[in-house]
This record gives structure tokens, C-alpha cells and sequence, in this order.
């Protein structure tokens, strides 16, 4: 029963919704072509991110979180910038 509980309380720590939010952030600046219009920005997203990954599967869990949530606001700055240099798009 101890055992039990000291499971469910590890994963409970595990930044499940940070790390999808991260995931989806750094999708959409790739849709939005931040490899070509902010690659240096982009670059520090997924490098984020791949951080966030080992953190996680190594159960270190605050810092996967702190990753995770870095790598969202690199790549929400890396769409702003990519969509703001492509321009206006077409319907």
C-alpha cells in the first residue's frame, strides 16, 4: 500500500499539461515557418523542450516544468516573429 501511494504521488508531480503546451507551442511556430524566419529562437525552443523530455523521464519534475514552460515562451516569440517577417497570408 505505501508503495502504492508513493507512485501515484511521483507522477502526480509530472508537468503533463506543461510539457504538451510546450509541444504544441513549438508545433506551431514550425507551421509558421520559425525554422526559416527565426532559427535562432526556434533552436532555443526545441533545445528547451529536449530538455524538458530527459528531465521528465529522469522524474525531475521541477525542472522539466521550468523547461517545458521556456521552451512554450521561445516558441510562442519565435512564431510572433516568423509570422510577423512572412507577412500577411492568403485565404
Amino acid at each position: 500500500m505505501l508503495l502504492c501511494c508513493a507512485a501515484l504521488t511521483a507522477c502526480a508531480g509530472a508537468p503533463v499539461q506543461e510539457m504538451s503546451d510546450a509541444r504544441q507551442a513549438v508545433h506551431a511556430a514550425q507551421k509558421a515557418g520559425a525554422a526559416e524566419y527565426a532559427p535562432d529562437l526556434f533552436a532555443e525552443a526545441q533545445a528547451h523542450l529536449k530538455s524538458a523530455t530527459t528531465n521528465l523521464h529522469r522524474q525531475e519534475y521541477r525542472v522539466a516544468r521550468d523547461e517545458a514552460g521556456l521552451a512554450r515562451e521561445k516558441a510562442m516569440e519565435a512564431r510572433r516573429q516568423a509570422e510577423a517577417a512572412a507577412g500577411p497570408r492568403k485565404p
